[in-house]
């Protein structure tokens, strides 16, 4: 599939960041968009201004990934109405990350509930209908760097991250024979409504050292629109492994063809990361005195 044209695109996740970027995306490129989020009036206020914009938004539903009912009623109301999808993004997450002294059991359930069975449960319920259409199309889950590589602090988020990876390696074979191609998104740094909004277990995210920290992520990061239109041309040219960013590219070489050279990185990364640690705490203890 080489052309947006008149396709029926789902885009989970859609009233911000990477989820809204890839839809004002598609809609510029005359795509039909279904668009659901957790978040109904802000869903609502971006397909409105799609629309204002010339973009063609036939559904904009709120619904829980994370329930499968729910989910079950969006495929069934989106279907009725439009038929089988075309594409299907995978885009809705949350993130929570923290040392495995300061997760919480429900950290884990959470994580796992949005981030792995959300995605399962779209494509429990809309890819049967694309295969059963016979028009072909492209699954496209958003992974993370964190599906790939050790990052500091990920070990919940990354649970989620590589199980969706796991998913889409066995799709990518399995549905070939239906002429339905799956992309893995592994962004690196995009800077999204997500940074403000992350929640790290154990941390005092309002403290100088972590703001210092965040403000230096946001400077390298690429914004939603430059991570939405890599996730586009490596859908439409159904590649599989889709960067946003080429230091994830980069270090992901390096994990496959150097296993030592990547080892020396992360123990690096992991170190710099973890000096964040001490004067957060150290900041911690002093406002609470």
């Amino acid at each position: 599939m080489r052309d947006l044209t008149g396709k029926q695109v789902l885009v989970t996740g859609a009233a911000s960041g990477i989820g809204r970027a890839v839809a004002e995306y598609a809609a510029a490129r005359g795509a039909v968009l279904h668009l659901t989020d957790v978040q109904a009036e802000r869903l609502a206020a971006v397909a409105d201004e799609i629309r204002a914009a010339g973009g063609r938004v036939a559904t904009a539903e709120a619904a829980d990934v994370a329930d499968h009912a729910d989910v079950r009623r969006l495929a069934a109301l989106v279907t009725a109405e439009a038929g089988a999808m075309d594409v299907v993004l995978n885009v809705a997450g949350i993130a929570i990350w923290g040392t495995v002294r300061s997760l919480e059991p429900e950290h884990w359930r959470r994580l796992v509930d949005v981030n792995l069975m959300g995605p399962i449960h779209v494509i429990e319920e809309f890819v049967p209908a694309m295969i059963d259409a016979r028009r072909g199309g492209q699954l496209v889950n958003v992974s993370s760097a964190a599906g790939i590589i050790a990052m500091p602090w990920h070990a919940a988020y990354s649970a989620t991250k590589f199980g969706l990876r796991g998913v889409s390696e066995v799709l990518r074979y399995d549905l070939r024979k239906h002429r339905i191609g799956v992309s893995l998104v592994c962004p690196g740094g995009v800077d999204t409504g997500l940074v403000e909004t992350i929640r790290i277990a154990g941390i005092d995210q309002q403290s100088k050292a972590f703001v210092r920290a965040r403000r230096h992520f946001q400077k390298r990061a690429v914004s939603p629109e430059q991570a939405a239109a890599a996730i586009w041309k490596g859908a439409l040219r159904n590649r599989y492994w889709v960067y946003t960013s080429p230091d994830i590219r980069l270090v992901h070489w390096l994990q496959r063809s150097f296993p030592p050279g990547y080892a020396l990185a992360m123990r690096a990364f992991n170190y710099g990361a973890n000096r964040v640690l001490p004067a957060v705490e150290q900041a911690r203890r002093a406002d609470a005195a």
